[in-house]
C-alpha cells in the first residue's frame, strides 16, 4: 500500500520564501535588541511621585541608582557628577511588576507524554528572542515565574527570570531565586478536554487518580531519599566497596521538595482538590508554596492561612470551563481579608502587559486600598517566589527594577514610559516610537530585496527522474510510442493513507511531538 504524504519538493520553494519573509519581519526588532542597553554607573530619577509599596508615597521624590542597586530614596537628592538624570516630573514610579505565573520565553510548555514529568526543566528551553519578553517589559514587568504547563499531575521544573531583553538565555535566570516545580489538579491532568484519536487515554482520568499519582510519586521519593541517606551514612563511616544507589532524575526534584529546596506551584480550581493537596503535603511533610489560579480559594481561605500557602489568582476570569464556574471577581479581596498572601498573575503574554490594571480591579471588586492592590503585582508575588529581599519594593539596597508611568499605575489610562531592570533602561517609550519608522523602512527594504531576488531567478526544470543525472532523456522510438498508445488507459487509483493517524493535509502525524495545550 502506498503511503500518502505531502510532496515536499513541491512545497519547498514557497515554504522557504515564507520563512525568509517571516524572518525579515522580525529581523529589525531582533537586531534592535541584539545589544542590551548600556547601563550608566549612576542614574538619578527625580521629580517623580514614588510609590514605594513598603513605606508610603513620596511626592516630588528622587531615586538614586548606583551599579544596578537603589542607593538612595527621598526628596532633594542631588545628582552626582556624571550621573544620567531622568526627569520624571508628573510621572509615577513603582517597583517593577512581578508575574507569578508566566509561560513566555519558552520553546515548549508541556511534556505531556507521562503523568509525572519532574525530570524536565524549563531552564533548558529558554528562548531569549521571544518577542513577548519585550512586550511584557513594555508593560512594566521586570520579573516572571516561568512555569511548566498543566498537562501533568506533577509537571516540570520551573524557574524565575528577569526580563533582560537582548541578553542570552544564560543571563535571564534570577540569581539566587529558589527553583520550583509545577503541579496540576483537576481537568487538565485528568484530560477532561483532551485525547488523541486512536490512542488509549493516559492515566489518570479522574481526580482521585491525580491524587494517587502525587501520593505514589512522593512515596517513591521518600524511599529514594532514605536509600541515599543510608548510603551516605555508611560512606561517611568509612565503609569500603560501597555501590551507590542508581540515580533517578524523576525523583531527585521531589526529594528537593521534601527537603525544602524547591517550591511547589500547584495549578488548581476547586476547593476539594485544594484541600486534597494540603492533606497530601502534610502527610509527606512538604509545603505548597503557591496555589495557582485557585478560583475557589475564597471558600477555603482559613485553611490556606493555616497552611501558610500563597494564592496567585486571576482578577476576574470565570466560566471558561466547568471547574471555573464558581469563580468570582471578589476572590482576591476575600482571601486577602482572611490573611492569605495574594498575587494577581497573567498566565498569558498579552495579559501580562496590563497586570497593573488587573490588580486595580480588586479595588472595585472587594474595596481593596490602592496600596493593597499595588502589592498584588509587586511585593506579594516577590514574597511568594522568595525574592522579596531583592525586589518588590523601592528600598535602599534592593535591585533597581522600576517601572515609570505617565499616570497613576492603577489607572486604565496609565502607560509605561520606561522600564528599568538592574539599573538598565530596557524599555523607553519615546525611543521606541522614534525608531519605529526606521525599522519599518528597513523591513520594507529587506522584503523588497527578497521579492526582486525571487523574481529574477527562473524556476529550474527538474530532470527526468528515470534519466541519469546530467543526461537528457532518450527519445522514444516510433514503435515504442505505438505500443504505448495501444495499451488501455488505466484510471489512477485514489491514494491510500497508511494505517495510523493522518493530519488534514495528508502529512504524517506524530502524537509524541504534540504539545498538550496551555496552562488554563
Amino acid at each position: 500500500m502506498k503511503s500518502f504524504v505531502l510532496n515536499a519538493d513541491r512545497l519547498r520553494t514557497p515554504f522557504l520564501y515564507f520563512l525568509c519573509v517571516l524572518y525579515l519581519l522580525y529581523l529589525p526588532v531582533l537586531a534592535h535588541a541584539a545589544t542590551p542597553p548600556d547601563a550608566p554607573a549612576v542614574i538619578l530619577i527625580q521629580n517623580a511621585t514614588i510609590m514605594t509599596v513598603s513605606h508610603g508615597t513620596i511626592e516630588h521624590g528622587s531615586i538614586l541608582i548606583k551599579d544596578g542597586k537603589i542607593a538612595e530614596v527621598g526628596q532633594s537628592i542631588k545628582a552626582p557628577k556624571g550621573a544620567q538624570v531622568i526627569d520624571a516630573a508628573g510621572q509615577f514610579v513603582i517597583p517593577g511588576i512581578i508575574d507569578c505565573h508566566s509561560h513566555i520565553a519558552a520553546e515548549s510548555i508541556n511534556e505531556g507524554g507521562v503523568s509525572v514529568s519532574s525530570m524536565v526543566n524549563m531552564a533548558e528551553i529558554l528562548n531569549p528572542e521571544d518577542i513577548d519578553i519585550y512586550r511584557d517589559v513594555a508593560g512594566g514587568v521586570t520579573t516572571a515565574n516561568i512555569l511548566h504547563g498543566s498537562a501533568n499531575a506533577i509537571g516540570g521544573q520551573t524557574l524565575v527570570i528577569k526580563l533582560r531583553w537582548g541578553l542570552p538565555a544564560a543571563k535571564l535566570p534570577f540569581e539566587g531565586a529558589l527553583p520550583g516545580i509545577k503541579f496540576a489538579l483537576g481537568e487538565n491532568p485528568k484530560r477532561s478536554n483532551f485525547s488523541i484519536p486512536g490512542q488509549p487515554k493516559r492515566y489518570p482520568a479522574t481526580r482521585m487518580g491525580v491524587e494517587e499519582i502525587i501520593r505514589g510519586a512522593f512515596s517513591e521519593a521518600r524511599d529514594y531519599k532514605k536509600t541515599w541517606g543510608d548510603y551516605n551514612k555508611r560512606a561517611a563511616a568509612g565503609e569500603k566497596n560501597l555501590i551507590p544507589p542508581r540515580r533517578d532524575l524523576r525523583l531527585e526534584p521531589l526529594v528537593e521538595v521534601l527537603e525544602g529546596k524547591r517550591f511547589v506551584h500547584a495549578h488548581c480550581y476547586r476547593e476539594d482538590e485544594i484541600l486534597m493537596l494540603l492533606r497530601v503535603a502534610k502527610e509527606f511533610g512538604f509545603k505548597v508554596r503557591t496555589f495557582q489560579h485557585i478560583l475557589e480559594g475564597y471558600k477555603v481561605a482559613d485553611e490556606l492561612v493555616a497552611a501558610g500557602v500563597g494564592a496567585s489568582t486571576f482578577s476576574d476570569w470565570w466560566a471558561y470551563k466547568v471547574e471555573a464556574y464558581d469563580a468570582i471577581p471578589y476572590n482576591a479581596a476575600l482571601m486577602t481579608r482572611r490573611g492569605v498572601n495574594v498575587s494577581i498573575n497573567s498566565d498569558d503574554a498579552e495579559e501580562a502587559t496590563h497586570l497593573n490594571q488587573e490588580a486595580a480591579k480588586s479595588m472595585k471588586y472587594g474595596g481593596m486600598s490602592h496600596d493593597e492592590a499595588l502589592k498584588m503585582v509587586t511585593l506579594n508575588p516577590a514574597i511568594q517566589l522568595g525574592i522579596d529581599k531583592r525586589v518588590g519594593t523601592i528600598d535602599v539596597g534592593k535591585d533597581a527594577d522600576l517601572a515609570i508611568y505617565n499616570r497613576d499605575p492603577l489607572s486604565a489610562y496609565a502607560v509605561v514610559q520606561k522600564t528599568i531592570i538592574d539599573g538598565r533602561v530596557y524599555f523607553d517609550r519615546q525611543r521606541d516610537i522614534a525608531e519605529r519608522s526606521e525599522r519599518e523602512k528597513e523591513k520594507k527594504a529587506l522584503i523588497d530585496k527578497l521579492k526582486k531576488a525571487a523574481e529574477k531567478k527562473p524556476e529550474e526544470k527538474k530532470p527526468d527522474a528515470k534519466s541519469p543525472a546530467g543526461q537528457k532523456p532518450a527519445e522514444k522510438k516510433p514503435e515504442e510510442k505505438k505500443s504505448e498508445e495501444k495499451k488501455p488507459e488505466e484510471k489512477p487509483k485514489p491514494p491510500q493513507p497508511p494505517q495510523g493517524s493522518i493530519s488534514n493535509d495528508g502529512a504524517r502525524f506524530s502524537a509524541s511531538s504534540t504539545d498538550f495545550g496551555g496552562a488554563l
